[in-house]
């Protein structure tokens, strides 16, 4: 019985290798897409930061012809100038979720990638088999390599994402503040919003998730 089940598993984890190997390279292309889309929102936030300053200084949505291209916070804020700090937030996690779950994800499919070959690999050197051993350890370093590099190259632009939207949500929240529907609202609630930062709650949630 425990031998059919050892033979069964051993079986379902060779199948596995495919899908795997197919994930890991759609990450890789994932991961070069990112790094274009970073250097371009780069550019963008360099072009368009007169507009930025422009829109720190007057009230949200009073000018919606500014472009905001590399500041999706701001861009947001000015197109809704009702939304809330804690609806920020929630756009801010949603525009780091792609990069940072491909940085979590990628060195775990890089290991399933790297221990699935290694019971073949094994089983050639019990059976005096050299270049079993060889063609299955290439595959296995290959992937774990390539898992590694994708997460390097994610986890690197998800950090510069995230200190990007702080640097937004601080400066867009003196506007929040201001903004005449929160005058509706009571003193406490005013005094708790403006104690609560926007990059303490952020850097939270991300940690949280």
């Amino acid at each position: 019985m425990i031998a059919q089940i050892e033979q069964t598993m051993y079986q379902l984890s060779d199948f596995f290798m495919a899908p795997v190997l197919c994930l890991i390279a759609l990450l890789f292309i994932y991961s070069l897409f990112a790094t274009g889309q970073f250097f371009s929102q780069t550019m963008q936030r360099r072009r368009h930061y007169k507009s930025f300053l422009q829109l720190l200084n007057s009230k949200l949505g009073s000018n919606q012809t500014l472009k905001l291209n590399g500041y999706p916070m701001a861009t947001l804020a000015n197109e809704v100038p009702n939304i809330s700090q804690d609806q920020l937030d929630v756009a801010a996690l949603k525009e780091l979720e792609g990069v940072r779950n491909v940085s979590r994800l990628a060195p775990m499919l890089g290991l399933i990638a790297t221990m699935i070959p290694m019971g073949p690999a094994l089983k050639s050197l019990a059976d005096g088999n050299i270049q079993g051993i060889s063609e299955n350890l290439i595959v296995a370093f290959s992937a774990v390599i390539f898992g590694l590099i994708i997460a390097s190259i994610t986890f690197w632009i998800a950090s510069i994402k995230k200190r990007w939207m702080v640097e937004e949500l601080v400066a867009i929240m003196p506007l929040l503040n201001h903004h005449p529907v929160n005058k509706q609202q009571t003193t406490e609630n005013s005094t708790t919003a403006e104690s609560a930062l926007p990059i303490q709650a952020l850097e939270k949630d991300y940690e949280a998730a």
